[in-house]
Parts: C-alpha cells; structure tokens; sequence
C-alpha cells in the first residue's frame, strides 16, 4: 500500500485541514465545531503523523542511496 510514509503524512494532512477549518469556522462566528482540547489533540496527532512519515521516508531515502 503507501508504505514510504505517504499514508502517514496524508493522515497529518488530513487532520491539519481539519483543524484549519475549524479555526475558520470559530473566527467567522459561525463556532468552533470542536472545543481547545479537541484542537490540541488534532495538532498533537497531526504533528506526530508528520514527524512518522517523514522518518519513514527518511529511512527509505537512506536504503535506496546504498
């Protein structure tokens, strides 16, 4: 399947829109969908899909240059 870390990264992707949307739904007035806490842990998990599809691809580049 994606496993040079694609799918990792689109996951840290995904959630980063999310949370985006989120933030623009709060400043339009329309409210926030999602509370703080919800918020913070969408970053955390977006930002730890995005440090693991990167190693991943980092960990590929390495074997492939060999």
């Amino acid at each position: 399947m994606l496993a040079n870390g694609s799918a990792a990264l689109l996951c840290a992707l995904i959630l980063f829109s999310m949370f985006a949307i989120n933030v623009a739904l709060g400043a339009t007035g329309i409210g926030a969908l999602i509370d703080d806490l919800g918020e913070m842990l969408m970053l955390l998990a977006s930002t730890l899909f995005f440090v693991v599809g990167v190693l991943q691809r980092e960990a590929r580049a390495k074997t492939t240059q060999r």
